[in-house]
């Protein structure tokens, strides 16, 4: 399946987070040996930096390449992606390749992994309540609509839907949906908006040790195909282009 999420809204995201039980003890030599492996399939991941948090980022120049790569290395998670990548399948196959390398490079182990995560984000730019465009938009038909209308109510100030399902018997393949609003209570006061990104990320997550013998790349994949179907037939009808809609008419 391909779909143009960039089609859907102004900027989005493929990631895949590996989140491990155990901190990473990694020596220098360790690391750079990892990222030059990186690098060599991929020569555009040259930018080589330390987050304020200790975290460890390889990425590509954002000047030089909008569809930009990243791989992060925290104490306790390897974080990978891209921004705005032509189709989605070109950032599984980066996944898949860090995916493959990791192990070999950093030692780890199954028993060492908690959970795998696919998530893909979508960027809505809007200079106005985002709290408020949420409730409206997607509360508007409901119950809570009566809630939201009470004569007291002088506007809107949170609401950041995050809906959890499992999607396995078992439970240890969930599926998660957030909207995230960066609007300030501040701007709600002064009537004084930025444009900012209201963001909608969709989430599949694996939990290990549940199925045997699946490998990260199996599961990767698997996730993957969720994550885009999950996309395509629900969360862009559903939530993103209603939400793209509201924002059109308030232009």
């Amino acid at each position: 399946m391909s779909f143009a999420f960039g089609a859907q809204c102004d900027d989005f995201h493929i990631a895949t987070r590996l989140f491990l039980k155990l901190e990473l003890a990694l020596q220098r030599e360790t690391l750079l040996h990892f990222f030059d492996s990186i690098k060599r399939e991929y020569p555009p991941l040259c930018k080589l930096r330390r987050r304020d948090d200790g975290a460890l980022l390889l990425e590509e120049d954002e000047a030089e390449n909008p569809a930009r790569r990243w791989l992060r290395v925290d104490e306790n998670a390897l974080r990978f992606g891209q921004y705005n990548p032509p189709r989605p399948d070109e950032a599984h196959t980066f996944a898949q390749s860090v995916l493959k390398m990791a192990p070999y490079h950093l030692t780890l182990s199954e028993l060492d992994y908690d959970h795998l995560e696919v998530v893909i984000g979508f960027d809505l730019e809007y200079r106005g309540n985002h709290d408020q465009l949420v409730a409206e938009t997607l509360f508007g038909d409901s119950p809570l609509a009566g809630l939201m209308g009470h004569d007291s109510v002088t506007g809107i100030i949170d609401a950041q839907p995050f809906l959890g399902m499992s999607v396995s018997d078992s439970c240890d393949t969930q599926m998660y949906l957030e909207i995230k609003s960066r609007t300030s209570t501040y701007e709600i006061r002064t009537q004084q908006f930025e444009a900012q990104p209201l963001s909608v990320f969709l989430t599949l997550r694996r939990y290990w040790g549940f199925a045997r013998g699946e490998s990260l790349l199996d599961a990767h994949a698997d996730l993957a195909k969720r994550a885009e179907e999950w996309a395509a037939e629900k969360v862009v009808p559903l939530v993103v282009n209603p939400l793209a809609l509201a924002i059109a008419s308030r232009s």
